[in-house]
Order: C-alpha cells, then structure tokens, then sequence
C-alpha cells in the first residue's frame, strides 16, 4: 500500500512540475470541450451513414452498402436508428418491380454531424495542446 501512494505522490509532482514548467505564452485559454460525444452517430457504419449523406443528396441502401462494405442486417439496424434519431429520412418505392430504399439527410442530421465534428476538432485540439 505504501509502494502505490510513493509512486502515486511522484506522479503527481512531475505533472505539476511539467505545468510549472510551460512558459505563460502557451497557457492560453482553451475551447471548452463539449461533455457529452453524440453516441447515435459516434459509431462507425452510423457516421459513415451520415457523413456519406452529408455529400450526396440522397443514396440507396444498395449504395451504401457498397460504400461503407457492410451487410444488410448490418446497414438496416443502424439506418433505423438514424431514422429513430431523425437524422435521416428513409424513402422506400418500386423502380419496375424492384424494390428501392433511399435515404436523405434531415436538417436535424446535418446539425448533430455539424456538432459531432465540432466536438471531434475541439477533443483534437486539446490533446495536441496538451
């Protein structure tokens, strides 16, 4: 027990020597970093989902799938819990006999993408500072 708190005590005093060692001109004050990471769009087909509609107009299911190389299933649970966020609208119709489902973008997807990224660069920025 006596070994942790000695070596927990010297961590402690050679970060607050490092931050006595900055000089004042790096000291400047910084972007308060969001607390909270939009956790429906953190994840990683989901951000693909979003940021490839950020791009395009609108996309199929098809084109997706393709461009973020996942599974049906796979493509099918996160884009509906997109739509339960609505951060982006699903559109199904028949081109002939087939089948399409396309998928748009909302307002409200634009926004929380806007703050996502937002959030990322300020969690950059932060950690290159630091």
């Amino acid at each position: 027990m006596a070994k942790s708190s000695t070596a927990r005590d010297e961590r402690y005093q050679r970060s607050r020597e490092r931050e006595a060692a900055l000089p004042a001109a790096q000291a400047q004050p910084r972007e308060p970093v969001p607390a909270d990471l939009d956790r429906v769009i953190h994840e990683r087909v989901r951000l693909g989902i979003v940021s490839a509609l950020a791009v395009n107009r609108s996309l199929t299911f098809n084109e997706l799938k393709a461009m973020l190389k996942t599974t049906d299933g796979n493509l099918s649970v996160h884009a509906r819990r997109l739509e339960e966020a609505a951060y982006i609208v699903c559109t199904k119709s028949f081109a002939g006999r087939l089948p399409k489902t396309e998928y748009r973008l909302t307002a409200a997807g634009r926004k929380a993408l806007e703050r996502y990224l937002n959030h990322m660069e300020a969690l950059i920025r932060a950690t290159r500072e630091g």
